[in-house]
């Protein structure tokens, strides 16, 4: 069989389209990028999204779709998820993504992961990326698993820089801090400070006893529950611990949203008070 990937999200490595290139690579088929002037060369198309704002009007109506972009319960078969990635579909990518957990502990309104992944469990990891230099760690809450230090041991063994893209500072212990220290690190860690009447300063001030605060960078939900002044509140104390804001909005195209955001992703917010803003 022939079968064909539709990449509607160019800039995104989709580890989606990697694992079905895998599978089907494995059973003998044959694997290629579809374009409307070949789909009638494949028996099977696959289209992965993960943003709901992109543009799908080229993608025919017997494609194979799923990603958060189209359901965010959509599923690819146990089978298709057991797959390795394969990686030789990006030449370009030198990363290596990998999971050591599914779901969180979480169950925050504003976020889809427990409609999509449930409650938090342990997996089993990829093989790395033969070209990568670096991991990009995808857990949702990587130190709630009971697995956590199984985690960081692999990733010690690895040798290679390490990109966690969530870390939730009120889970973690000295333990877990000097985990977290141990390893090599690829950008800023990532935190989050979503909810603005929860204070995490405790939690910030352990974390920071054992990673620098240049190396930090904070997600600030805006927008959700929280007031203008809790916002700049929230931001004025990372900017006290020398930490980096940046802002997430849930409505991009609210006036008010966006002028936070550049006050804040900008920059500005370091030598501009809020009320003196007008960019």
């Amino acid at each position: 069989m022939k079968i064909g990937l539709i990449d509607i999200e160019p800039k995104i490595f989709n580890t989606a389209y990697m694992l079905i290139s895998r599978y089907y690579k494995d059973r003998g088929d044959t694997v290629e990028w579809w374009s409307p002037i070949t789909d009638g060369n494949f028996d099977y198309v696959f289209c992965s999204s993960l943003f709901t704002a992109t543009d799908k009007s080229e993608v025919p109506e017997r494609a194979i779709c799923g990603g958060t972009g189209f359901d965010v319960k959509s599923r690819l078969s146990s089978c298709i998820e057991d797959s390795q990635y394969d990686y030789s579909i990006y030449p370009k990518c030198k990363t290596s993504y990998e999971w050591y957990s599914r779901g969180c502990i979480r169950n925050c309104s504003f976020c889809m992961v427990p409609q999509k992944e449930g409650e938090i469990k342990a997996v089993k990891p990829k093989k790395l990326n033969p070209n990568g230099t670096y991991i990009v760690v995808q857990d949702n809450n990587f130190f709630a698993s009971p697995q956590w230090r199984m985690a960081i041991a692999d990733l010690e063994l690895s040798g290679q820089p390490v990109d966690f893209q969530g870390v939730d500072v009120r889970v973690l212990s000295v333990a877990k801090c000097k985990a977290l220290a141990s390893l090599k690190h690829h950008k800023q860690i990532k935190i989050a400070w979503d909810n603005p009447f929860e204070d995490l300063r405790n939690e910030i001030a352990l974390l920071l006893k054992f990673i620098n605060a240049y190396k930090i960078m904070c997600y600030v939900l805006i927008g959700h529950t929280s007031s203008h002044q809790q916002n700049v509140d929230r931001v004025r104390s990372l900017q006290q611990f020398r930490i980096t804001p940046y802002v997430m909005c849930v409505n991009r195209k609210d006036p008010y949203q966006k002028k936070f955001q550049r006050w804040v992703n900008g920059h500005a917010y370091r030598n501009v008070k809020w009320g003196e803003f007008t960019g």
